[in-house]
């Protein structure tokens, strides 16, 4: 079935929340990923600078990539996910460029992301895309969390 997916997508982006449609559709596949929308909405309005990067299929979102400024010099880039019917196929790679090149545009000298050993796939990317394991953290529920940074030259 995957080799049978028509691969023309269309690559957007979101400075501010997006219109219901996009929203709606980031919503259920962050669900649909992680199990809980989290108040996804309310917890985007609060972040400085937010930008949020799409992959769709249509008007269908089947990638995402959100991240926010944490200062004048370093920029987080904090949740993201692919469709399980579009994944390994560059998808994520392709939003975390379109995400760097803007954060580098913007003037950011950094970006920072954490990961969970078990989103492996996620944590290897990011070491093939540059970033270094800076530090390690303890999440609420007890879980260890891998701190990267990425230095944008």
């Amino acid at each position: 079935m995957k080799g049978d997916i028509d691969l023309v997508l269309n690559y957007t982006y979101f400075n501010e929340i997006p219109e219901i449609q996009v929203l709606d559709s980031i919503i259920k596949l962050h669900t649909s990923i992680f199990g809980v929308p989290d108040d996804l909405v309310g917890r985007m309005k609060e972040k400085p600078k937010l930008r949020i990067d799409v992959a769709l299929k249509d008007k269908k979102v089947v990638g995402y990539k959100i991240g926010y400024a944490l200062n004048r010099e370093q920029f987080y880039s904090w949740l993201g996910g692919v469709d399980a019917d579009f994944r390994n196929q560059g998808i994520a790679s392709a939003l975390m460029e379109q995400q760097h090149h803007y954060v580098k545009e913007s003037g950011y000298k950094a970006v920072q992301t954490q990961t969970k050993n078990k989103w492996r796939s996620m944590l290897i990317l990011n070491i093939k895309s540059g970033f270094d394991i800076i530090g390690t953290l303890t999440d609420d529920e007890g879980e260890p969390k891998i701190i990267l940074e990425k230095k944008m030259i």
